[in-house]
């Protein structure tokens, strides 16, 4: 019936019509309008149609009108994708964004003008809010009591009323969680009511409490599903598979299979084992064969689709399966059987793929080998059978590495931070994960099945869910190519794929080069899931998706039945799928991130209250008339130099040179210098940071009261600039111990 009601109102001849008028042309009964109406007001929610002025009804398109989801940055400015596939994303400026918030689904009116060639709107109506409770901080003004949301993205302000049943009474400065009841226009501040009170912010455990809220991760797995795994454990007394289950698997139990993950790693997805055959060699990808476990319907199955992916806080593991699973039963642990899917590949001698051959398989890995262990095998001569599989792995791996950088793929890795907490939740200290040949060993071998995988798949025709990463848009290459070049650093044309390279290898040579890099990234579309196999940008693959990980996300789990089960899946519950778990990989993405910050601005505080700021280095990333930015690689944050923290001189900026120079030293301060910086302010309702140059022996040392705001010009902190550098459309095979190292 939607069907044929669209048909007539997108139809030529269609003039606007009322409810019973539509009745007739529809040759529908009087008796069925309520039927019409709730179809009417059901499109009208997706925004696929349009109620006009008299109650009449239209064609949202007809009156450039495209319904949407709404990215909001934290500068206010808008960015909406379409729910149609293949329309571009639409840009709506600060004053245009109307009381919609961060993820809403949104009607767009597009502004139309000739020779336009980046698509603009305004928002006009709010179709679905995507949540309406928010955490933030309680305080009181002269008059009336609000909430300042801890989010940047959503109005300064949520006014509330005196809270009750809410347990504990809150006080002026808790953390609590609020509710959205009433946001009218965007001329007047938004109302609510305090639902949770979860406590003062520096309370052990509220910090993190506050994250789980705001990204609305789950504590807890629902009763049945915690039954439905451990039935399933359970029915297993010695936690391995049955001789049944593993009959007429291939059966690799006496091959040399390992696995390499963080050290602190429990969820074993993935184990390789290589063997040289003549002048080829083959390689077996064993991946965790979760769809044996958890089948279509079962309460397993919602719950993981639910979630999506796990979640890697910086103390915590919100896991998409129950342990039983997720860290036993399923875990490719050594000396155990396991049930796996197994990608065998012929290898020529210098790395190319001859063939690939897919099947369930059964396994016994023969050692865990940590990323470090797996390192120092490497670096010394082997002293087994096993170590010496190790280091033909390691010299196959980097061949296939230079064999897809041969082809086209980018150089997006940057070191990773990962912050080790003490028992009471505070900074212990962070460690440097860089992106060694042991992390190099089991990537390639990772991207080489997802694009095998991917390859069968469209070979075979079948509905799945591929992983994506779109092109870059020509304006912002273009925009990057300027900024380049301003800096002095030679750069081709970017939308040809050997300039980017080019570009990439030299910004590896250059003291600017990091920062300049970052803006690459900035540049690139985010990679997502999609029905259609559209590629993958940053990798230089045309056939690519998400095999490897199925403990852990709900895609490769997917993509598994996809390829094994004889039932073929429905493209539009795929791409019901692949949506939604974009969205939820996002929301952990963002919760990760924050999980990490929201630890580090309280070990900066603690530095400001100690009087005792440890120095960091720091590289400048951008010049102002009113300070520099920098990034601070030790950790994971970029943050303001305001001018007025450097005691050592007045600065002066210079618009051309971009630079700032001191007035009687005539030190000079540019993009790409290297300083050594201490904290000096930590807004954490704003999520900014500040630095100030290590003062020189003998002269005072100013910071400012961690909470204090900087009353002396404009904030040091460009509010369009994101707290650290933006996450690299990585594979998202391994974790960086607690987190995903990548998530291509």
């Amino acid at each position: 019936m939607d069907k044929k009601l669209l048909s007539l109102l997108g139809s030529e001849d269609y003039i606007p019509s009322s409810v019973p008028e539509l009745l007739s042309q529809l040759g529908m009964k009087p008796n069925q309008q309520q039927v019409l109406q709730s179809l009417l007001k059901s499109l009208e929610k997706q925004g696929k149609i349009v109620r006009t002025k008299g109650n009449r009804y239209i064609v949202a398109k007809e009156a450039d009108l495209v319904p949407g989801v709404i990215q909001i940055t934290r500068g206010g400015r808008g960015f909406v994708q379409p729910d149609e596939a293949g329309m571009t994303e639409i840009s709506i400026s600060d004053n245009n964004t109307s009381t919609a918030m961060h993820g809403d689904r949104v009607l767009v009116r597009l502004d139309v003008q000739p020779g336009q060639k980046d698509r603009s709107g305004s928002v006009v109506k709010i179709l679905e809010r995507k949540r309406t409770q928010f955490v933030g901080t309680l305080q009181r003004s002269k008059q009336f009591l609000h909430v300042t949301p801890d989010d940047p993205r959503l109005p300064g302000a949520i006014y509330v009323s005196e809270p009750r049943d809410v347990g504990r009474k809150p006080n002026i400065g808790d953390k609590v969680v609020v509710e959205i009841t009433q946001w009218e226009s965007k001329q007047t501040a938004p109302e609510g009511e305090i639902i949770e009170v979860l406590g003062p912010p520096d309370e052990e455990g509220v910090d993190m409490l506050s994250v789980l809220r705001h990204y609305n991760l789950p504590l807890h797995f629902p009763k049945n599903v915690l039954h439905e795994a451990t039935t399933i454990a359970k029915s297993r007394p010695d936690n391995q598979p049955s001789a049944q289950e593993c009959a007429g698997r291939v059966d690799c139990r006496s091959h040399n299979v390992i696995t390499i993950d963080p050290d602190d790693a429990k969820d074993f997805d993935d184990a390789i084992c290589l063997q040289k055959q003549g002048d080829q060699w083959l390689l077996w990808v064993h991946i965790a064969d979760v769809s044996h476990y958890v089948v279509p319907g079962s309460a397993l199955d919602i719950e993981a689709r639910k979630r999506g992916n796990s979640t890697y806080l910086v103390d915590r593991v919100i896991p998409m399966l129950p342990e039983a699973l997720s860290n036993e039963l399923c875990s490719l642990k050594p000396n155990v059987d396991r049930l796996t899917k197994c990608v065998e590949f012929v290898l020529s001698k210098d790395g190319h793929v001859v063939s690939s051959k897919f099947y369930p398989s059964v396994i016994r890995s023969k050692r865990r080998f940590t990323y470090k262990e797996a390192f120092a095998a490497i670096m010394v001569p082997p002293n087994n059978e096993t170590e010496q599989m190790l280091h033909d792995a390691h010299a196959m791996a980097q061949k296939v590495r230079h064999l897809r950088f041969k082809n086209g793929s980018l150089d997006l890795d940057f070191p990773e931070n990962k912050i080790r907490l003490d028992e009471h939740g505070k900074v212990l200290r962070i460690e440097r994960i860089e992106n060694d040949v042991s992390h190099q060993l089991i990537e390639e071998y990772m991207l080489l099945a997802n694009e095998a995988v991917a390859g069968r798949l469209m070979g075979l025709n079948r509905p799945s869910v591929y992983r994506v990463h779109e092109s870059p848009k020509e304006k912002r290459l273009n925009d990057y190519r300027e900024d380049v070049l301003s800096h002095r650093v030679p750069c081709g044309n970017l939308t040809h794929r050997p300039e980017v390279q080019k570009l990439l290898s030299r910004l590896g040579t250059l003291p600017i080069g990091p920062a300049l890099k970052i803006g690459f990234l900035r540049s690139m579309m985010r990679a997502r899931y999609a029905v259609e196999p559209l590629g993958h940008y940053g990798l230089a693959k045309t056939k690519y998706t998400h095999f490897t990980s199925p403990i852990r996300r709900y895609a490769d789990l997917v993509v598994h039945r996809s390829l094994f089960d004889k039932v073929e899946m429905q493209v539009g519950i795929a791409k019901q799928i692949a949506d939604h778990i974009s969205t939820t990989e996002k929301n952990s993405s963002d919760a990760e991130r924050d999980s990490k910050e929201v630890k580090l601005y309280a070990y900066l505080k603690a530095q400001l209250v100690s009087k005792k700021p440890q120095p960091y280095s720091a590289l400048v990333t951008d010049v102002r008339n009113f300070g520099f930015f920098v990034d601070v690689p030790d950790l994971g944050l970029s943050g303001g130099v305001p001018l007025s923290s450097i005691q050592d001189d007045f600065y002066v900026f210079d618009p051309v040179t971009r630079q700032v120079t001191g007035r009687h030293t005539r030190k000079v301060i540019s993009i790409g210098d290297t300083l050594v910086v201490q904290i000096y302010k930590v807004d954490s309702i704003k999520k900014q940071v500040d630095f100030m140059p290590v003062p020189q022996r003998g002269k005072p040392v100013r910071s400012e009261d961690p909470d204090r705001q900087d009353r002396r010009g404009p904030p040091s902190r460009d509010p369009k600039r994101p707290a650290a550098p933006p996450r690299k459309p990585g594979h998202g095979h391994k974790r960086a111990s607690q987190q995903p190292k990548k998530r291509r």
